[in-house]
């Protein structure tokens, strides 16, 4: 069932408003959001210092690739920064340090940012140079070729990255057949492949005006920020990202790649998570705070997890850390972990026993713990110009708006025990899993071992 506490929060701002009001003493500053006549839109929140973020965040990322282009957006990212038709990439480098700017791009599975770091008396500038970035970059076949070899490398390097190669398997199988279940590097044999037209053809199909979002936080003035978004964007191809979106179904999976002489195994359990905007995602982020982490190698404290806690306890068992993994429209929700093969058993079988607790038997007490720590957590990642403007920017294109804080805080508090109990039980017992694991897995339990467990 759908708790109507939660329901009532996604769907109605009138109770955190009230609620709002009577935080009078706290600065939360406004995040002003306007809409260009071609769909582009601009999000500021000015907080009066001398320093800025600002940033184009497009909605594209891997999911909106085939099998034959897989890659191409984080090839892009790549290529931003080697020339454009005004900018040699020697120019482009000298007038950004000359700035003292800072210039930075990121790929996702659903998402591409472009962002700069700089004074306010410089956002002219830096918004120049990410539309001349994204628009006219040349796109030049030696320029091409070298970045090849770098992404094959990195490639390389992310293949030694247990856990990556964890999370991209967990993808590629429970996302079977649809776009979501592609690497964001792509395949060696894309990266070889991918050609100038390639990037030519992505550009045009995705970078669009309603795919797209101008955000700025810092010493920004909104009014400015319109008129360069204007004077830059203006002329951009409208189009939105619906016609390419593809909805994903989660696949329950058990995957087991042995690596031979290798003690440890690495894996993710997990089920069907929730989207962005599901009225259970916030209630999942609770327990899994409640859930905690722990790494043996770096130490530190655990108290506040019962998890964390009897683990430590099993010298074999190395970290482990929840995940919610959100999409536009589904997710993954598990927990990763690295273990000596010979614990793995007993990590299992702690692990089931602590999701069965949230779904039966947590108390107030924890919930409470859970719900202070995770908006403390939330409200860290919040601080800079820089962290400001991510959020801007992707709760723009995942939610339409910004949340704001006095909203999160409102409904993070609204959620109760029985909440959590609720959406747990729901989340996970009685479902099928998707698992992975790599390394020393001949110890691994199977899913329908751990399916049977799960039962209420």
């Amino acid at each position: 069932m759908i708790t109507r506490t939660n329901r009532q929060l996604f769907n109605n701002g009138k109770r955190w408003r009230t609620a709002a009001a009577s935080m009078k003493n706290y600065f939360f500053p406004e995040t002003i959001v306007t809409t260009l006549p071609n769909g582009f839109r601009v999000a500021t929140e000015d907080i009066h210092i001398p320093t800025a973020t600002i940033g184009v965040w497009i909605d594209a990322g891997s999911r909106y690739e085939n099998e034959t282009n897989n890659g191409t957006a984080h090839f892009l990212e790549h290529m931003a920064f080697k020339g454009t038709s005004r900018r040699s990439q020697v120019n482009l480098e000298l007038e950004v340090e000359n700035i003292g700017a800072h210039l930075n791009a990121y790929t996702s599975r659903e998402q591409t940012v472009y962002y700069a770091k700089c004074f306010s008396k410089d956002l002219d500038n830096s918004v120049d140079i990410l539309s001349d970035i994204l628009l006219h970059s040349l796109l030049g076949k030696r320029e091409i070729e070298i970045e090849r070899g770098v992404i094959l490398r990195e490639q390389e390097e992310v293949e030694q990255n247990f856990q990556e190669v964890v999370f991209d398997h967990l993808h590629t199988a429970a996302f079977k057949d649809n776009p979501l279940s592609m690497t964001i590097l792509g395949s060696t044999n894309n990266i070889k492949t991918i050609t100038r037209q390639h990037l030519v053809d992505y550009i045009k199909t995705h970078y669009r005006s309603g795919r797209m979002v101008l955000a700025a936080s810092g010493g920004v003035k909104h009014d400015q920020v319109v008129r360069l978004a204007e004077k830059y964007f203006g002329e951009l191809p409208i189009g939105s990202a619906e016609s390419a979106f593809i909805p994903a179904q989660f696949k329950p999976c058990e995957l087991k790649f042995p690596v031979n002489e290798q003690e440890k195994c690495y894996g993710a359990i997990s089920v069907e998570g929730t989207s962005w905007s599901h009225h259970d995602t916030l209630t999942l982020m609770v327990a899994n705070t409640m859930l905690g982490e722990f790494d043996r190698y770096r130490g530190g404290a655990f108290s506040m997890s019962r998890l964390a806690a009897r683990l430590a306890q099993n010298t074999g068992i190395l970290s482990f850390q929840c995940f919610n993994t959100c999409y536009k429209d589904t997710g993954l929700t598990g927990i990763y972990f690295s273990a000596q093969k010979e614990a793995v058993s007993a990590l299992v079988e702690a692990i089931i026993a602590e999701w069965k607790w949230l779904a039966t038997a947590v108390d107030k007490a924890s919930v409470e713990r859970g719900k202070k720590t995770l908006l403390t957590n939330l409200l860290l990642m919040l601080d800079g110009t820089t962290p400001v403007t991510e959020d801007i920017g992707r709760q723009l294109l995942c939610y339409g708006r910004r949340i704001p804080v006095p909203e999160l805080e409102y409904r993070i508090n609204s959620i109760s025990v029985e909440n959590v109990r609720d959406v747990c039980a729901r989340t996970f017992c009685n479902k099928k899993l998707a698992t992975t694991y790599v390394g020393a897995t001949d110890s691994v339990p199977d899913n329908s071992g751990i399916e049977s467990m799960l039962k209420l």
